[in-house]
């Protein structure tokens, strides 16, 4: 190939699709196992923080690596995770607000998102017994929105279980696949034979949108007058990020599952 015919093939997968968006569901949060008689002042849980697909999908193929920022009484407490399963684990006593910095294939975006997860080592309820077998378990769901992505972005992840593909504008066609490594080859990113799977939450789509509308129908609330979402710090600091690139954004879990259950009440005829 030459070197004309190869800018050219650079221009063309770095070309953006405009009224095109792809999304990444998420889901990050940890789990912490009480140490029972081995527990100290010191170190009374063993917990792991992590950022996993919704599905337990490798997320290798758009985030690039992930920084967990821990307590500054931890030794390095700046943990950089270059490849997937994006997850630490660690001893201690104290509950702290943990930062997580994805950053992104240079195909998929230039600026980094950032998140916050408070770690939970204890149940909600206190007066309730602390269990060895039973772990704390607290996640929180999210879907990255990636608006007008480049056509090489496209052709790499199309295929992939990891990402959400929306209909796409008439008359577009999508890029041929990229090929992949043989996966066979590689390491495994995902956590669907993760040792701590069983306790992972379920963010079915199905699940979810069968809970709203159920709750419709209790509540008499009208899904298609709705604009808004309710705010959380969490979501406050989200939304204070996103006003500030235009490249991703985080969509919130309360919009996400709005625009979600109005096409599913289309469906079933609630709507």
């Amino acid at each position: 190939m030459s070197k004309t015919e190869e800018n050219t093939e650079k221009k063309i997968l770095n070309k953006k699709l405009k009224d095109v968006e792809i999304s990444l569901p998420i889901v990050y949060g940890n789990i912490a196992f009480w140490l029972g008689k081995k527990a100290n002042e010191y170190q009374s849980h063993k917990w792991t923080v992590y950022v996993r697909g919704a599905t337990n999908e490798d997320l290798g193929v758009v985030i690039k690596r992930a920084v967990f920022q821990l307590h500054s009484s931890f030794n390095n407490p700046t943990r950089v995770i270059e490849a997937p399963p994006f997850e630490l684990s660690e001893a201690g006593w104290g509950e702290f607000e943990i930062a997580i910095t994805l950053y992104f294939h240079s195909d998929v975006c230039d600026k980094p998102l950032n998140l916050y997860h408070h770690l939970k080592l204890y149940p909600e309820d206190e007066s309730g017994s602390l269990s060895m077998k039973k772990p704390v378990v607290v996640e929180s769901y999210d879907e990255i929105v990636f608006p007008e992505p480049s056509e090489g972005f496209l052709a790499r992840i199309q295929s992939h279980p990891a990402v959400n593909l929306p209909r796409l504008p008439a008359g577009f066609t999508l890029p041929p696949p990229v090929p992949v490594e043989d996966t066979s080859k590689r390491k495994r990113g995902d956590t669907k034979d993760h040792p701590l799977s069983q306790w992972f939450m379920n963010f079915s789509e199905a699940d979810e949108l069968l809970q709203l509308a159920a709750a419709r129908q209790q509540f008499g609330f009208n899904v298609l007058g709705a604009s808004s979402y309710s705010k959380t710090p969490t979501t406050d600091k989200l939304d204070r990020w996103a006003e500030s690139t235009v490249e991703i954004s985080l969509r919130p879990v309360n919009a996400l599952y709005l625009c979600r259950v109005l096409r599913f009440l289309l469906h079933i005829g609630l709507g």
